[in-house]
């Protein structure tokens, strides 16, 4: 794997990251990423954003309805440490909220959005 960082850019070749078998651990796990496997990430879910002025802002009490800039069927986002993962659809887990990932953001996108 070659990381190219000239001119204030990143940029990864992940041809040559080849997983050979024997490094391959019990789980299905590459054995040198077993070490990542319990680093805690942060997971959110976005509905949506709206900008709003700061008298708009005040106005707002309980019963208020603040309305999103999407639409009510476009996917929700779903982050993982403030970076773009997947988008999905909410969907009820008995009595809990849950989310459906529809489509996940592809490893060119994600790497273009490092720079």
């Amino acid at each position: 794997m070659a990381i190219d960082q000239g001119e204030g850019a990143l940029a990864l070749d992940i041809e040559d990251a080849k997983i050979s078998s024997s490094s391959i651990g019990n789980e299905g796990i590459p054995k040198n990423m077993e070490l990542l496997m319990d680093v805690p990430l942060n997971v959110s879910v976005r509905l949506g954003q709206v900008r709003m002025q700061i008298r708009d802002l005040l106005k707002l009490n309980k019963g208020s309805l603040i309305e999103m800039e999407k639409e009510a069927d476009d996917p929700l986002e779903i982050h993982v440490n403030d970076r773009l993962l997947a988008f999905g659809e909410v969907v009820m887990i008995k009595d809990k909220l849950g989310v459906r990932i529809t489509d996940i953001v592809s490893l060119a996108e994600r790497l273009e959005h490092l720079r």
